[in-house]
This record gives structure tokens, sequence and C-alpha cells, in this order.
């Protein structure tokens, strides 16, 4: 996950008000994940390299308190493929309550959750504040039930499903 590109779309991630969290070595890491907390839904990409033709994943989903939104129960939309395409569909999807906002309610794609076993982050980055009227996340570590989320916050319901 070394590309300029990939880097670009990243740091618009960041300066859109997404936490990012690095799972493995920062040099080259397994799993960047970045989520974007609404106030009833979360936005998450997943990126787990940038060489196969699925190797990314971007979804919505609905967030109520000690949820995780790595393990979604359903989805409004998601989108899997390369990291830059995966990147982009995400930075493009419409605000939640906007018209064109996804609104159905999908079953989550296996791509859609990361492994149980992963473990935790090794670099967590929180949200810088975000100009789109996103809610601030507080950027703090594990939360729900069993503790071993590595984020949950509050929220609702929520939806289109691409593939490419």
């Amino acid at each position: 996950m070394h590309s300029s590109e990939i880097d670009h779309l990243l740091a618009e991630l960041r300066r859109q008000g997404w936490a990012v969290w690095v799972f493995g070595p920062r040099t080259g890491p397994d799993i960047v994940a970045a989520v974007r907390r609404w106030q009833t839904c979360a936005d998450v990409v997943i990126l787990r390299g940038e060489d196969g033709e699925h190797d990314a994943t971007a979804y919505r989903t609905p967030i109520m308190p000690g949820t995780d939104p790595f393990a979604p129960e359903l989805v409004s939309w998601q989108y899997h493929s390369s990291a830059v395409w995966t990147l982009r569909a995400a930075l493009a999807l419409p605000a939640p309550g906007l018209a064109q906002a996804p609104i159905a309610v999908l079953r989550p794609d296996a791509l859609c959750f990361l492994p149980a076993d992963f473990g935790r982050p090794v670099t967590i980055r929180p949200p810088q504040e975000s100009r789109l009227g996103a809610e601030p996340s507080n950027g703090t570590g594990a939360c729900g039930p069993s503790g071993a989320s590595p984020l949950c916050a509050p929220g609702g319901p929520v939806s289109t499903s691409k593939r490419r």
C-alpha cells in the first residue's frame, strides 16, 4: 500500500474526519482500516493491499451503542475493488440524509469483516476535524461487550451494492 495516489486518498480521508487504524508494522501494514462516524451510521474502508482485484472494501453500516463497525450485521452500501477505486468510491459516497445517499438494507459480503483473530491495531490516528459535517469521533480504543473491538460509537439505521 505504498502508491502515491493511495497515500493522497488516505490523506483526504483523514482531512474529511475519518479515523485510521493500522494493523501490522507501519512500514508494511497487513491491513489499513478507516472509519467515518455519522450520527446513525459509519462508513468503513478496509485496505488489504493493492495487488488483487478485490483487495479493498468499503461499506456503510448502521451503528448502535456497543456495535463494532468492523463486524456489520447489515450494510446500506458496499463496494469491493482495488484500493484506489474503493477509496474513491468511499470519498464520493453521499452523506447520510441526502437524497442520493444509499438507503437499502443489504447482507454484508464476507469481505466486510476483519478476521476475528486479527488482533489489535498497532497505530490509531484519530480523525482530523471534518469540514463536511461528520460527527467527530473520540479515537479511543476498545469498547463493546467483550472490549475486543477496535472502536464503537453511538448511532442507528441506514443502503446499494456495487461490485467492480
